[in-house]
C-alpha cells in the first residue's frame, strides 16, 4: 500500500462513514439508534487510551522500555521474548491502537543497530498487538462491541480469557520466531545509555485507566475524561500541541469506522441472516466467519454486524475478530497506524512480509485459542 493510496483512502472513509450512517438514520432510523448505542462507548474508550498513550509517550515510558530492553539483552532472542511481552502489556492496558502507535518507532530504533532485526519487531508489533488483544475488554474495540449483550467487569472478562488470549499470543511468537530464526541469532555487546524517563502524568494515567477498565462495566467516558484532563493540563503548560493530539487521535479513520459500524450494525438488525448464520455455528465455525468477516469489512463494521443480536459463542467470535485481521491489511485499524508510525520512523513495513507471517500465524493461533476456550466450555 503506497503513502499516496493510504493517505488517500483514510480521508475517503470519513466521508463514505458519515453517507453510511445518514443512509441508516433515514431508512431504519430506531434500528440506526440501537446500533449506535451498542458502538459509540468503543470509539469513546480508544479515543481516551490514545491520548493516554500520548501523554505516556512524551514522558518517555515507552521509549525507556524499549531502550532498557535493548541494553539488558544481549542476542536477539532475547530481545524478541522481551518485545512479546512488552507489546502484550501495553495492549492489554491501553489497546492494540495505542501499542502499535507508541511502540512501532521504539521498536524501529530499538532494532536499528541490531541489523537484521528490525524486520521481526516491526512486524512483531503488529502481529502481536493483534493477537494479544483479548485479555482486557479494553484491549481491542470489538471486545465492547460484542460485549455491549454482557455485564461482565475487566477482571470477569480477564477470567475468562487470559488463557484464549495467552495461547494467541504466545503462538503468534512462536510462528514470527520461527521464520524470522536467523534474523534472531544475532548478538550484540553494544550498551546504550537508557532512555530517561519521567514519573509524571503518563504513568499516573496509565494507572488509572488500567484500574477502571478492570473494576468498571462502563469505563469509557472515565478513561476519555482522563485522557482529556492529562493532555489538556500537557496543552495548557505548553508542553504539546493540540495539533498533535487530533493526529494522534486519527479522527476522520475514527469518523469514518464509526459511520460504518453504525450501518452495518443497523443492517444486522433489520436482516437476520448472519445471526441465523452464527446460530448454526459451532465455536470453531463462529471464529472462522468472524475472521473472514474481519478481513472483508473490517473487524469493527464486523463486529456490529456479527454482534447486532446476541451470539451464541461470544468468546470464539471475539478470538476471530481479533487474531483474524493479522491475515490482510483490511482487517483492523492497527494496520493503518501500524504503516503510519513505521513510515513516521524511518522504517519500511513490508506487507508482503507482514502478510505471508499472518498468513502461517493466523489459522495456528486460532485454533489454539479456540480450543482453549472449548476446553475451558466458556466459548
Amino acid at each position: 500500500m503506497s503513502h499516496q493510496f493510504e493517505s488517500r483512502f483514510v480521508w475517503l472513509l470519513a466521508p463514505l462513514g458519515m453517507a453510511s450512517l445518514f443512509v441508516a438514520i433515514v431508512l431504519r432510523p430506531v434500528e440506526a439508534r440501537s446500533a449506535a448505542a451498542q458502538v459509540w462507548t468503543p470509539f469513546v474508550l480508544v479515543a481516551g487510551l490514545l491520548l493516554i498513550g500520548l501523554v505516556a509517550d512524551a514522558d518517555g515510558l515507552f521509549a525507556a522500555a524499549g531502550h532498557r530492553l535493548a541494553r539488558t539483552a544481549r542476542s536477539g532472542i532475547t530481545i524478541f521474548v522481551g518485545v512479546v511481552v512488552l507489546v502484550g502489556a501495553v495492549t492489554a492496558v491501553l489497546n492494540l491502537d495505542t501499542a502499535v502507535a507508541f511502540l512501532t518507532p521504539v521498536l524501529v530504533y530499538t532494532a536499528r543497530g541490531r541489523g537484521e532485526l528490525e524486520a521481526p519487531l516491526l512486524c512483531g508489533c503488529l502481529l502481536l498487538a493483534n493477537a494479544g488483544s483479548l485479555f482486557l475488554p479494553g484491549a481491542n474495540l470489538t471486545n465492547l462491541i460484542v460485549l455491549g449483550h454482557f455485564h461482565l467487569t475487566g477482571g470477569q472478562f480477564f477470567s475468562r480469557m487470559w488463557a484464549p488470549g495467552l495461547a494467541a499470543l504466545l503462538v503468534t511468537a512462536v510462528v514470527i520466531g520461527a521464520v524470522e530464526h536467523r534474523a534472531l541469532r544475532i548478538h550484540s555487546d553494544d550498551v546504550e545509555a537508557t532512555e530517561p524517563f519521567s514519573l509524571g502524568l503518563g504513568l499516573l494515567a496509565v494507572i488509572v485507566a488500567t484500574v477502571l477498565v478492570v473494576v468498571l462495566r462502563s469505563p469509557a467516558i472515565p478513561v476519555a475524561a482522563t485522557g482529556v484532563v492529562v493532555v489538556g493540563a500537557r496543552i495548557a503548560h505548553g508542553k504539546e500541541r493540540i495539533e498533535e493530539a487530533v493526529r494522534v487521535l486519527g479522527l476522520p479513520v475514527l469518523v469514518g469506522l464509526f459511520g460504518v459500524a453504525v450501518a452495518v450494525g443497523t443492517l444486522g438488525r433489520s436482516w437476520n441472516g448472519p445471526a441465523i448464520l452464527l446460530s448454526h455455528l459451532d465455536s470453531w465455525g463462529t471464529a472462522v466467519v468472524a475472521t473472514l468477516a474481519a478481513v472483508l469489512i473490517n473487524n469493527l463494521p464486523a463486529a456490529a454486524l456479527l454482534a447486532a443480536h446476541r451470539p451464541s459463542h461470544p468468546y470464539s467470535l471475539l478470538v476471530g475478530l481479533n487474531v483474524g485481521p493479522n491475515l490482510l491489511v483490511t482487517g483492523s485499524l492497527a494496520w493503518f497506524l501500524w504503516l503510519r508510525a513505521a513510515r513516521q520512523a524511518g522504517a519500511r513495513p513490508s506487507l508482503a512480509t507482514v502478510t505471508r507471517l499472518g498468513t502461517v500465524a493466523v489459522p495456528l493461533s486460532l485454533a489454539a485459542a479456540v480450543g482453549v476456550l472449548v476446553l475451558q466450555g466458556a466459548h
